[in-house]
């Protein structure tokens, strides 16, 4: 449930009570007793509603090794659903059920092979328009030393979302040197593995 506006919690309003007579009167005092009934019942009702509040969110992932041809909008995909509720994958596509302000925040990570810095471009698109102003431009770091470059990069962006709207997250690379790869664990120390894409998507606020 969201609370919104056609829901209990913004109709309710401290009653009118009713003026009380100089000298005590059962009958005042009845329909006084009846009004502030009526109205904490209504507020303990919006009290249980609170308890079970659930908002929409989704926590999203991939397991897999991730390339693109060389100056091509190419997209990140997920494959793996950590936690949801009202927000749901598909491949590439993070859709939400309920109209709001989301806040998207992701994370990919970034291998270079190339001896020389290499650049990558990120950017979103929603319901295959790309969003003015998303785009990142960032540098991963060259192989040295026998190791390959490597650079998590991540952000967030509000969006505003209507009922069954959609994101996805796009990244273009000069140079094919620069994927995005899935770790696996590692020891000394032992280390989990790493998701190549992580991606959270949760419910700030109803539209206006």
């Amino acid at each position: 449930m969201i609370v919104i506006s056609e829901f209990d919690i913004n109709q309710v309003a401290a009653p009118n009570l009713p003026l009380s007579p100089i000298e005590y009167n059962r009958q005042y005092a009845d329909q006084l007793n009846n009004v502030l009934r009526l109205y904490f019942n209504r507020v303990d009702s919006i009290l249980d509603q609170l308890k079970t509040l659930s908002v929409p969110y989704g926590a999203f992932s991939s397991d897999q090794d991730q390339t693109a041809v060389a100056n091509t909008a190419t997209l990140m995909t997920l494959n793996t659903t950590d936690f949801a509720n009202g927000v749901s994958i598909s491949s590439s596509k993070i859709t939400v059920a309920t109209a709001g302000i989301y806040n998207l925040q992701f994370s990919a990570q970034f291998t270079n092979t190339d001896s020389a810095f290499q650049d990558v471009y990120i950017w979103l698109r929603q319901n295959g328009a790309d969003i003015t102003g998303s785009t990142g431009f960032v540098s991963i770091p060259n192989r040295h030393a026998g190791t390959d470059g490597h650079s998590i990069v991540g952000w967030n962006y509000f969006l505003s979302m209507a009922a069954n709207d959609y994101v996805e997250m796009y990244w273009s690379v000069p140079n094919i040197a620069v994927t995005i790869q899935h770790l696996p664990a590692s020891g000394t120390p032992t280390k989990p593995s790493t998701q190549s894409v992580v991606a959270t998507m949760s419910f700030v606020s109803a539209l206006d």
